[in-house]
């Protein structure tokens, strides 16, 4: 939505603006590279990795369940008694079941943990980008990647990604 409107404020505010473009300080910050590259960032796709792995270490043990007792009925098959042999079938479609839903529950507790820490780090360096905007007399400022050209000179990214770290690493109390 952000990425929307600033899309048509550029389009209705810079023509108009354009006889004094000397004056006028613009910048572009891509977004994806402060979220990816800030301290924060990097931490939040750390934490995230260690949760998949740990699900994921969840989800291969019960399909190792689930193979052991698939090939123990392909053994057993030819002597269990059918009302047996029915039984470790139901018992192994359940635990199909079970493991493609925990597969589903792990997927989706994933990909909101990711969104809530994407919003979290997003808003906080909109933040820093409007600080900056205003202490440095910014007129406009752009995320890159809504901005089919900007010169590489008011690319300032780093800028925000520095005082943004600057902003995690300082104590809360101050």
């Amino acid at each position: 939505m952000r990425k929307l409107l600033l899309l048509v404020l550029t389009i209705l505010i810079v023509p108009t603006l354009s006889f004094g473009a000397d004056s006028i300080k613009t910048g572009v910050v891509d977004g994806l590279k402060a979220l990816n590259e800030s301290e924060a960032g990097k931490k939040a796709k750390s934490d995230l990795e260690s949760m998949r792995a740990a699900k994921q270490a969840v989800i291969d043990e019960k399909g190792k369940v689930i193979e052991k007792l698939r090939s123990e009925l392909e053994k057993q098959a030819s002597v269990l008694s059918a009302e047996a042999k029915k039984n470790k079938e139901e018992e192994l479609e359940r635990l199909i079941r079970e493991y493609q839903r925990l597969v589903q529950d792990s997927e989706a507790e994933f990909k909101k943990k990711r969104m809530e820490l994407e919003d979290m780090i997003s808003k906080e360096i909109f933040e820093i980008v409007d600080k900056i905007g205003k202490e440095d007399g910014y007129m406009l400022i752009l995320d890159r990647n809504a901005v089919l050209y900007s010169d590489k000179g008011i690319d300032i990214t780093d800028t925000v990604i520095k005082k943004y770290n600057e902003s995690k690493a300082k104590p809360k109390d101050q």
